[in-house]
């Protein structure tokens, strides 16, 4: 079976460890203390065996084995079952992997099952171990420890994300083409974790208000308040990076469009220059046809031409072709066509 540890507490102090689970029941009764039980990845069968013997809800049971259930905590009369959904942040691919735990509460024991390599469970039931009069506090301090240890790392996470979307906001200005689709998906990843820990304040304080006014509990009280402050810091920087990247994506869409509009300007001066030339090639072309017309007329070598025996008729031509070639330079300049 994937039991990590498995041990009795008395008055916060580690007693010696049972054999087995059956050993576990009765100790907890004789010892008059509380079980911990830390499994990883229990089987069917494993999860069965233990709610056999703890009587823990089949319903709590089904969801623990089916996983991937969002954060959470259900009354079972005098038992609690707790979801959290720990996280960290893979920079490589820009994606937040989610794993999750779930707790069986109990007056005198708690079930801890892992579904993911994070967090380290272990380092948690040290630091309990370390301070006894915490853990004296039984199942309840187990629940507080581990939640602290999810939300701290979520540290990381936001970190994480923070260090990208600076990147973002540097590509933006560079004219990466690339660089809406890595908002899109920042922003999901993003989306996907507020949702992850948005349940996390009322959880918090649905127990806390259940520990009013009992003394021997005053620091899991306390506790949990301070991991609410850090829940609701986190929620906001996600809730501020989400409008982050929406603003990085209006202006993103903004510069596209500038750009697109300096190119189209930039092809309507190619084109008007263009234009320009052609009507510059046009206008020449125009000025030089009559008296080319003119030449070619007289310049046919017909024996019977009367033009060609006119005394008038060679200064005319000039001054035809003259007269034709400034009227026409004239009408084209005024056109600005020159």
């Amino acid at each position: 079976m994937p039991i990590i540890d498995n041990a009795v507490y008395v008055d916060g102090k580690r007693t010696p460890d049972p054999a087995n689970l059956e050993e576990t029941f009765d100790l907890v009764r004789a010892r008059k203390g509380f079980g911990w039980i830390g499994l990883y990845r229990p089987d069917p069968a494993e999860l069965q065996s233990v709610a056999k013997e703890f009587a823990l809800h089949p319903l709590a049971v089904e969801d623990a084995l089916e996983g991937h259930q969002r954060a959470k905590i259900e009354r079972y009369g005098g038992d609690r079952f707790v979801v959290l959904r720990p996280a960290r942040y893979m920079d490589a691919e820009e994606r937040v992997e989610f794993g999750e735990v779930d707790l069986f509460l109990g007056p005198d024991f708690v079930v801890v099952v892992r579904h993911a390599e994070a967090p380290d469970l272990k380092a948690v039931r040290a630091r309990l171990e370390s301070e006894p009069k915490l853990l004296a506090a039984g199942p309840l301090a187990v629940l507080y420890t581990v939640a602290d240890r999810v939300v701290d790392d979520y540290g990381p996470v936001v970190n994480g994300l923070e260090n990208d979307i600076d990147e973002i906001e540097d590509q933006l200005f560079a004219g990466d083409h690339t660089v809406s689709q890595r908002i899109y998906e920042l922003t999901r990843e993003v989306i996907t974790f507020q949702r992850a820990i948005a349940p996390l304040t009322a959880m918090l304080e649905q127990v806390r208000t259940e520990l009013d006014g009992q003394e021997d509990l005053i620091e899991v009280r306390r506790g949990l308040r301070d991991v609410l402050d850090h829940v609701t810091r986190i929620q906001e920087r996600a809730d501020g990076f989400r409008v982050l990247l929406q603003n990085a994506l209006t202006v993103n869409a903004t510069l596209v469009g500038q750009r697109q509009n300096d190119q189209i300007e930039q092809l309507s001066r190619d084109s008007f220059e263009q234009g320009n030339q052609v009507k510059k090639v046009s206008s020449w072309a125009a000025i030089g046809f009559f008296p080319a017309s003119l030449a070619s007329i007289w310049g046919m070598n017909f024996h019977y031409m009367p033009e060609l025996d006119w005394p008038f008729g060679y200064p005319l031509a000039l001054l035809a072709m003259i007269t034709l070639g400034v009227l026409l330079y004239l009408g084209f300049k005024r056109r600005n066509w020159l």
